[in-house]
């Protein structure tokens, strides 16, 4: 039986369809929202934004290529020790678990990525809506541990919040807020008012998603992705923001694959290593005084960076990318330009991008240097003036020498 009813919450009216006989009767629902709640939630004044979206396990590659993208040269220095593999050393390539879109429910076919969005690289897909739609978020877990999808800023109830905690009256089991290996389930998250831009925005602004089951070993592992949500009537069919002619996203977090759920893994692929005993004495370096460089002109090394086992395993990279290895961003002279940034992990994840060549609005003032703390979310639009291949990287110098750099070219 189905009752409808219409309900009228401070953001927005929405037409909720209730299937009792829905209740319980396990975690996916195909093209719907979760079974348990037995609730769907349809807009009135927007779209239904339905997504595909799988955490699957791949062998990543943070510097693609042979040799370092900013100096052309071939790696030497920190550089060798960060992306050179040995028996003490996994290397640029790691196991990890990122977000991937896929065409249909069946999640038989991935949706390619276009050209233009490769830069974008071990993010997840972008998920667009403007305010008053709800997504449909259907998750499947390809992943070979429990995982789950957990936004910020939209909104949600309990079995759609894909975090766990001990919460309702005890209860942490909701459907989606752990998904097994190979189960599936389907999140809806609503967008109100509140999700989208405020008095002092521009016309969108950006949100996280990432597992939550977890949330350091999940992030570590590589499940992040972004959210844009354009403000009510100034979005295209495809959510894009109307005023703008182009918009990146970029990550910048250092990566700690120490804390990820497959070091082991990594260790047992890379360095060839199977003996516990033998991975607990490599792990235990994370900590040696002399896994520290010094401040030596033979280093090369600015400032204090590790080298040890657990220090090489820090990747310091934009949307997982080190060294220059990233796509090139490319914008056209005069176009309007929005980037979004983000940044997440742990203490030492203070940021600052840096465009040479170039200036963005934030906060209404004029720059081309950004600061963000771990979890920040921020918006700064550009109107390029200087044509050219220009550095973008973060202004921190241990950061910058870690290979946090990437660039972006201005045509005419």
């Amino acid at each position: 039986m189905f009752t409808i009813a219409l309900i009228f919450l401070p953001f927005a009216s929405v037409l909720i369809a209730q299937n009792t006989t829905m209740q319980h009767m396990g975690m996916d629902h195909k093209n719907g929202p979760l079974k348990k709640t037995g609730k769907t939630v349809y807009p009135v004044s927007g779209k239904i934004r339905t997504y595909y979206i799988a955490a699957d396990e791949v062998a990543w590659d943070y510097v693609p290529g042979n040799t370092d993208a900013m100096t052309g040269k071939p790696f030497e220095g920190v550089e060798k020790l960060l992306t050179e593999r040995g028996p003490t050393r996994i290397g640029k390539v790691y196991v990890k678990a990122i977000y991937r879109e896929y065409t249909d429910s069946t999640f038989t076919k991935l949706k390619p990525r276009k050209p233009d969005e490769e830069y974008l690289g071990l993010l997840g897909p972008i998920l667009r809506a403007e305010v008053g739609d709800v997504f449909h978020i259907v998750f499947k877990n390809n992943a070979t541990k429990p995982y789950s999808m957990h936004p910020h800023g939209v909104f949600y109830e309990k079995p759609s919040e894909g975090a766990v905690y001990n919460k309702d009256n005890g209860e942490d089991s909701h459907d989606g807020n752990v998904v097994p290996p190979g189960g599936r389930c389907t999140y809806v998250w609503e967008i109100p008012e509140r999700a989208g831009p405020g008095p002092n925005d521009a016309s969108s602004v950006v949100w996280f998603y990432h597992s939550h089951v977890n949330e350091p070993k999940d992030v570590n592992a590589g499940l992040i992705g972004a959210m844009i949500i354009t403000a009510k009537g100034k979005a295209k069919p495809d959510g894009t923001p109307k005023d703008v002619d182009r918009e990146f996203v970029s990550l910048y977090t250092i990566f700690d694959e120490n804390s990820s759920w497959y070091l082991d893994q990594n260790v047992r692929t890379y360095c060839g290593i199977t003996n516990r005993d033998s991975m607990n004495k490599l792990e235990s370096e994370v900590l040696r005084p002399d896994s520290i460089l010094s401040l030596t002109k033979a280093n090369k090394a600015s400032s204090f960076l590790p080298v040890g086992f657990g220090g090489t395993n820090f990747r310091f990279a934009i949307n997982g990318f080190s060294f220059g290895s990233m796509p090139m961003m490319t914008m056209k002279k005069g176009e309007k330009v929005r980037w979004y940034l983000l940044a997440l992990g742990n203490a030492f994840n203070f940021h600052t991008p840096h465009w040479h060549g170039n200036v963005v609005l934030y906060n209404g003032q004029r720059t081309d240097v950004i600061a963000l703390s771990p979890a920040q979310m921020a918006v700064a639009d550009m109107v390029p003036d200087n044509v050219g291949i220009w550095m973008y990287h973060c202004h921190v110098d241990d950061h910058m020498e870690a290979g946090m750099m990437a660039m972006y070219q201005v045509l005419e």
